[in-house]
C-alpha cells in the first residue's frame, strides 16, 4: 500500500511540474495534511465517546444479554461446535461489537474466538471451515450503528451525516448474508 501512496504521490509532483501547477499541488498537499490532523483529533473524541458506551452497555450487562440473545443464530451458522462451547460466546459477542461499528472493541472478542476455535482444531496447520466461515463474516462486517464512517462524516464538516446509516445497514446486512453463504457453498465444495 505504501508503494501505491508514494506513486500517487510523485505522480502528482511530476504532472505539477508538467502543467506548471506546482504550487496548487503543494497547496492542496498542505490543505489535506490540516483536513487530517482535524478529522483524527475529531475521531478521538468520538470514538471515545462511542468506547465509553460500549463500556458501559458492557458493564451494564447489555452486550452479554444481545449475545445470548443473537447466540441461537451463531449456533445454527456454527453448527459444528457444542452448545456450550466457549467459540460460541466469543463470536456472539464480536458479531455485537461489530454491529454496533466498535471494531476496535470487537477485535479482542475475534481474536478469542479464533484461539478457541484452533483449541478444537484437529489440524493445527489448516483453518477450519468455522474458522472460514468466520472470517467471511468479520471482513463483510455487518454494522447497525456506522460509527466510524459518521466520525468522519461530522468531522468533515458533512451536513446531514445520519443519511449514510440506512444504506450502510443495507450494504453490510447484504455483504454479511453473502458473506456466510458464499463461506458455506465453499464449505462443501472444497471438502
Amino acid at each position: 500500500m505504501n508503494y501505491i501512496w508514494i506513486f500517487l504521490i510523485l505522480i502528482s509532483f511530476i504532472f505539477g511540474l508538467i502543467n506548471g501547477t506546482m504550487q496548487e499541488v503543494v497547496s492542496a498537499l498542505l490543505t489535506s495534511m490540516k483536513q487530517a490532523v482535524t478529522i483524527a483529533f475529531s475521531l478521538i473524541g468520538i470514538m471515545a465517546f462511542w468506547l465509553g458506551i460500549m463500556n458501559i452497555a458492557k458493564n451494564s450487562g447489555l452486550i452479554e444479554a444481545f449475545s445470548k440473545f443473537i447466540a441461537p443464530v451463531v449456533r445454527f451458522i456454527f453448527k459444528d461446535f457444542k452448545k456450550d462451547d466457549p467459540a460460541i460466546s466469543s463470536i456472539a459477542l464480536n458479531f455485537t461489537a461489530n454491529a454496533l461499528g466498535l471494531a476496535n472493541a470487537a477485535t479482542p472478542f475475534g481474536i478469542k474466538a479464533m484461539e478457541e476455535m484452533q483449541k478444537n482444531n484437529e489440524d493445527k496447520e489448516r483453518a477450519t471451515n468455522g474458522m472460514c466461515t468466520f472470517l467471511a463474516m468479520n471482513t463483510a462486517g455487518f454494522q447497525l450503528v456506522p460509527t466510524s464512517v459518521l466520525a468522519i462524516l461530522t468531522a468533515s464538516g458533512a451536513k446531514n451525516p445520519t443519511e449514510i446509516i440506512l444504506p450502510a445497514i443495507m450494504v453490510t446486512t447484504i455483504a454479511f448474508i453473502s458473506a456466510i453463504i458464499i463461506s458455506k457453498i465453499f464449505e462443501r465444495v472444497f471438502r
